[in-house]
């Protein structure tokens, strides 16, 4: 008599395995390790996460000038302990976190949503940047300072000159993180240290 063949994983399983490896650095064998480990857990717990992963998607706001992940769309760094005439300038929301987690800057953001990349067809005006221009010539008070917080890459450089070039125009200081950063690397992979030096000595882009 023939042996039956198993079928296994489930359906259930293999389905919840493949959602899971779509993301960033998970695959199959980490996700099978993580549905199993969350069928052990309590269903309150599973249950928590599930709320959380829906919120997530449901729920989650852009602040209206910094483009910055929000509860609300009102500005959430606009405070007064925050310096106003200061503006840092980055390619997306892990980038804010990682320079708030040196605690050496206290100005506000911009999140740029993106680098500017003619290969992968992503021009200025598909990023976040007339906004910025839009929002230092209604600034009150007066916006002096630009600080550009982009990773040193041919499409961050790239970015930066286009951004440069506008602002001069308008009188405003455009100063660049310093080069601790790596060419080539990615600023939220910076370690704390470097990326707070980069603050503190930041130069004039030229």
């Amino acid at each position: 008599m023939p042996a039956t063949i198993l079928n296994f994983p489930p359906k259930i399983v293999e389905n919840a395995i493949e959602e899971i490896s779509k993301l960033p650095g998970i695959g199959r064998k980490t996700a099978l390790r993580l549905v199993l480990y969350l069928l052990k857990q309590e269903k309150e717990s599973t249950e928590n996460l599930t709320t959380a992963l829906s919120q997530l998607r449901e729920d989650i706001q852009y602040c209206g000038p910094c483009h910055i992940i929000s509860d609300t769309t009102d500005c959430t760094c606009r405070t007064v302990t925050r310096d106003l005439t200061t503006i840092c300038v980055v390619q997306d929301t892990p980038d804010v976190m990682a320079i708030e987690n040196t605690h050496q800057y206290k100005g506000l953001y911009h999140v740029l949503g993106g680098v500017i990349s003619p290969i992968e067809g992503i021009g200025p005006e598909d990023l976040h940047i007339d906004s910025l221009f839009s929002r230092i010539e209604k600034s009150d008070p007066k916006v002096e300072e630009v600080i550009l917080a982009l990773s040193p890459t041919m499409e961050g450089d790239t970015t930066a000159f286009y951004i440069t070039k506008k602002l001069k125009a308008l009188g405003i200081k455009v100063t660049t993180i310093a080069r601790g950063i790596p060419i080539g690397g990615e600023l939220e992979y910076a370690d704390e240290v470097t990326l707070g030096r980069s603050i503190l000595t930041r130069t004039i882009y030229d």
